[in-house]
């Protein structure tokens, strides 16, 4: 875990490792003023001179000047090297995301990864901060003081070794009960994220249903869980407060009547009244480490989960690579199965898609026809290599997908998928998904294609309108358009239309598919449909069901001899006419 997370640190390490070193000398020079001040006391008690006073006076400013810059120094590098640290490592886990493909992205949810990347991170940061400078601090400040303490004071500072035990347990004992309960309260911090999400995305549904008492409801229980995991864990570690107090009161009491007897009875023979003022100081300084170096371990306990749950993130290796001399060139748009199978996961009792033999021409317009759940949206998902077939192989162009590059597969192909997404940004922007170098021209052609130019020119600011995000302030048949013409850009080999053009009317959907006829003749088409009229004119029509092929040919074939496909025909023509006929 620790190897996985200090590859994060990088340009940091110099920060990292500077850190400790300015706290060292920052140690040295407090451990060294008690000693400097017991001296002057017991000069002052000797009856020195003003200008011996002076001299020490003036070395004490100018060590706790220095202890001072070197303290400033190290917050400074410590700020720089923690916030870079958890920069990048958000930075690593985004550029990991986008690496996943949709199997390693079904393994977490869209909260979880969130959490991670917000509250994980967060708590990550706080422990290095403190592991390069408190945790490097105070066990300095226990050495150097314990020593110095027993120079000093000799016999007196063994409470230190009783005391030092005492709280390591204490420690131990409190770590062991708070780590299972922060383990479950992160799991809990993900659940609550998903409700806030699930209710702003669907915030239209919810009110639309007035269902807005049920989603109070439902966040208050995640949120009321996630409060009793903390409460349960905060009174664990509280007690850790009364504990480190009472040892620090209870010693620096042990130091102060045991030394003060000491000084008295020997008449400062055994121990003198500056070693007393130190060993006060050396006690509390030990003791206030203590303190701080429990804080440190608590805060550490708390970022163990959070580390671990970043790891999972960061090690996560995704399922879809490119090989080693990959091709980069599609020759065309041609496709082909070759007795695939496919499914989703190797646990799954059956297969989403089985023994499917395709052959696709570059350029042939294919209509596929299917059930919910016939695996249609499966099926085109494999062409350009979103998922890996369990069986078989899918060659476009005459090769097979996984010898590509996967970046070069996916530029030549094109897929509108069913849920369409748009980004926050102007229309311009998002057409540029397709084509970062697109011109003007080039994307009015696309849209015109799409059937999208019509509405945009409608809008005050044209192409320059603002997008928010999810394209949340155009309708859903606008949507469909404008993704259509984002994915024509790309000038692809394969266009995959997914159920893209349901929310547009018949008229729109037919001069969608006119458009796609004469101007791009030389791309190969696959239009998944749930209406006949939409692949009707298609060269030709797959039938699916279950995950197999029921059927292949054009409309006047499968009129003919496939009943599945006649039964769709006529029950989608008579709801139709019966719709006229009102």
């Amino acid at each position: 875990m620790i190897k996985v997370l200090a590859r994060s640190i990088r340009e940091y390490k110099k920060a990292s490792i500077l850190t400790p070193l300015l706290v060292t000398v920052e140690v040295i020079l407090e451990c060294a003023i008690p000693f400097v001040i017991a001296n002057l006391v017991n000069q002052m008690q000797a009856g020195c001179s003003m200008d011996v006073i002076v001299k020490y006076g003036l070395a004490l400013i100018i060590m706790a000047i220095v202890s001072l810059i070197f303290g400033g120094l190290a917050g400074s590098t410590c700020a720089t090297a923690s916030a870079g640290f958890a920069r990048n490592l958000r930075k690593d886990m985004f550029y990991k995301i986008q690496d996943y493909s949709f199997q390693n992205i079904d393994k977490f949810s869209v909260s979880s990864l969130v959490t991670r990347l917000t509250t994980d991170i967060t708590n990550v940061q706080m422990a290095y901060m403190m592991i390069i400078r408190i945790a490097i601090r105070c066990p300095l400040m226990l050495i150097f003081s314990f020593a110095m303490g027993f120079i000093m004071g000799g016999r007196l500072a063994m409470i230190f070794l009783v005391t030092i035990p005492l709280l390591a347990i204490g420690l131990v004992l409190v770590i062991r009960a708070v780590t299972p309960l922060f383990r479950r309260v992160f799991r809990k911090y993900d659940a609550l994220n998903d409700s806030v999400q699930e209710n702003v995305q669907a915030m239209r549904v919810v009110k639309s249903y007035v269902r807005e008492d049920y989603e109070k409801k439902k966040f208050g229980v995640a949120a009321e869980d996630v409060r009793k995991d903390f409460t349960r864990a905060e009174r664990i570690m509280a007690i850790n407060n009364p504990m480190m107090q009472f040892c620090v009161y209870a010693g620096m009491v042990f130091v102060l009547s045991y030394g003060s007897y000491a000084v008295i009875t020997s008449r400062g023979l055994a121990l003198n009244v500056g070693q007393m003022s130190s060993m006060l100081t050396y006690s509390f300084q030990i003791l206030m480490s203590l303190m701080m170096l429990s804080m440190v371990f608590v805060m550490i306990t708390m970022s163990i989960e959070s580390a671990e749950r970043i790891v999972e993130v960061l090690s996560e290796e995704s399922s879809l690579t490119s090989p080693e001399n990959a091709l980069t060139e599609v020759k065309d748009g041609s496709v082909d199965f070759d007795n695939v199978s496919f499914k989703y996961s190797e646990k799954a009792d059956r297969m989403a898609l089985a023994d499917i033999n395709l052959h696709i021409k570059s350029g042939e317009v294919i209509g596929i026809l299917g059930g919910t759940g016939s695996s249609k949206s499966s099926l085109v998902q494999l062409i350009p290599r979103l998922y890996d077939v369990t069986e078989g192989s899918v060659r476009v162009g005459g090769v097979d997908v996984r010898k590509y590059d996967l970046e070069a597969l996916r530029n030549q192909g094109a897929v509108v998928l069913q849920k369409n997404v748009l980004f926050s940004g102007t229309i311009k922007d998002n057409l540029r998904w397709g084509n970062p170098n697109a011109t003007d021209a080039e994307m009015e052609e696309a849209c015109r294609l799409a059937q999208a130019d019509e509405f945009i020119q409608q809008f005050p600011d044209k192409y320059d309108t603002w997008i928010e995000q999810g394209g949340t302030n155009v309708s859903g048949g606008q949507k469909q358009r404008l993704c259509i013409a984002r994915a024509l850009l790309k000038k692809p080999k394969i266009l995959i239309l997914d159920d893209s053009t349901s929310a547009v009317d018949t008229r729109t959907d037919a001069l969608i598919r006119k458009g796609f006829r004469e101007f791009i003749p030389e791309t190969t088409k696959i239009i998944i449909a749930q209406r006949v009229a939409s692949v009707q004119d298609a060269d030709r029509i797959i039938v699916m069901e279950g995950g197999f092929i029921k059927a292949i040919g054009n409309h006047e074939e499968l009129m003919a001899t496939n009943e599945v496909y006649r039964d769709i025909y006529r029950s989608q023509n008579r709801a139709g006419g019966e719709k006229d006929a009102q």
